[in-house]
């Protein structure tokens, strides 16, 4: 699904040099690389402020935590995503209040957040699923008018640019009132262990997420709230460094191998009898983190065996919804019937997506899937 050494083989003097300052240095924890990726990171991202961490559900623990929410508040979280979404919820006493998503780009919406509303509700999380950003302009109108916090779950979206209707462009994590992402080796930008981080553009704010991460203090051993420990470890933040600059790299190649894919699958199916490509919307970029696509008339597990039979790997996020897990049982409540939630993760297949896939790989998978369905 992933080629992390062939990634790695064509910045291996990058890398090898910043883990090897690291070494030489000996500044393991909060070392001089950490400064100079939080600095790099924020510049990439238009100026944010960041704060590393040490990975992307802590991100999202920590935005929870500061935001001065009380036990029984609701966060209106999507039901098709990864568990972190809404774990942290509950981990704080919060309850989730799952919504349905898009049938197309997988994303929650307003609409489907209007449904949630409650004189309890406090914030949304907005997860950017699969490399392209929701539609945040209504989301955003909408929280603004009933006086909601917007908490951006962007650990599969780093680097990718949602359009406002006046033209105006932003990153996704940066458009709410806290950003988050993760820094897990498969990401589009991975390190080589965990990793994560909180993006905000409020300097007070983005203070107090800094406190709560680093045990409630901001001056050593004087501990002003209840926090936590979670920090970028410095080898990580080196390999972030090196890692940064190819981003947009990264992202083109991910792009030209959807591309490739999507071309060659509809042609194939050209009226989605079998299965439907991913739908891209005008609004924002898509950065792939996952070529996902829906497959039709109940075949997906099927096809998913076959093409492990043939030595070609191919995975399933998300296989159960959270409305269905056990740890949300009692704690959660759902807005809807979370059809379209259900019907994704029945549907829902991801075909290998990295930096290094080249034609020959690509044309092996749409073999195997020709070969299925015998088109």
């Amino acid at each position: 699904m992933v080629d992390l050494h062939g990634q790695y083989l064509k910045i291996k003097d990058e890398i090898d040099a910043g883990i090897q300052a690291v070494i030489d240095g000996s500044a393991f924890i909060n070392g001089p690389a950490v400064k100079v990726f939080r600095e790099n990171l924020s510049r990439y991202m238009g100026g944010t402020h960041v704060i590393p961490c040490a990975n992307g559900t802590d991100a999202l623990q920590i935005a929870l935590m500061a935001l001065g929410l009380k036990p029984g508040d609701e966060i209106i979280v999507p039901a098709f995503t990864y568990v972190s979404s809404a774990e942290v919820i509950g981990l704080l006493g919060l309850k989730p209040v799952m919504v349905d998503v898009d049938p197309r780009t997988f994303n929650v919406t307003a609409d489907n957040i209007r449904k949630a509303l409650t004189p309890a509700s406090k914030a949304i999380i907005p997860v950017h699923l699969f490399g392209q950003s929701c539609d945040m302009e209504p989301i955003l109108e909408l929280a603004e008018a009933n006086g909601l916090y917007v908490i951006e779950d962007n650990a599969q979206a780093l680097g990718a640019e949602y359009t406002f209707s006046d033209g105006r462009k932003a990153m996704t994590g940066t458009m709410g009132t806290i950003g988050c992402t993760s820094f897990f080796p498969s990401k589009n930008l991975g390190c080589y262990g965990d990793g994560g981080a909180i993006f905000c553009q409020d300097e007070e704010l983005a203070s107090r997420i800094a406190m709560i991460a680093n045990h409630g203090q901001k001056v050593k051993y004087h501990h002003s709230v209840i926090g936590c420990n979670s920090r970028l470890d410095t080898i990580q933040a080196a390999v972030l460094n090196a890692k940064l600059p190819h981003l947009d790299e990264y992202s083109r190649a991910r792009q030209e191998a959807a591309k490739y894919y999507s071309s060659r699958l509809r042609a194939l199916d050209p009226a989605g009898e079998f299965f439907l490509t991913p739908y891209e919307q005008e609004n924002s970029t898509h950065v792939y983190h996952q070529y996902t696509l829906k497959i039709r008339g109940g075949r997906r597990d099927g096809l998913k065996s076959f093409l492990a039979e043939r030595g070609i790997p191919s995975m399933i996020y998300y296989p159960l919804p959270l409305q269905e897990q056990e740890a949300f049982r009692g704690i959660a409540s759902a807005a809807g019937t979370l059809d379209h939630a259900r019907e994704c993760a029945d549907s829902v297949l991801s075909l290998p997506m990295h930096t290094e896939l080249t034609h020959d790989i690509q044309d092996a998978v749409l073999a195997g899937i020709k070969a299925y369905f015998g088109l």
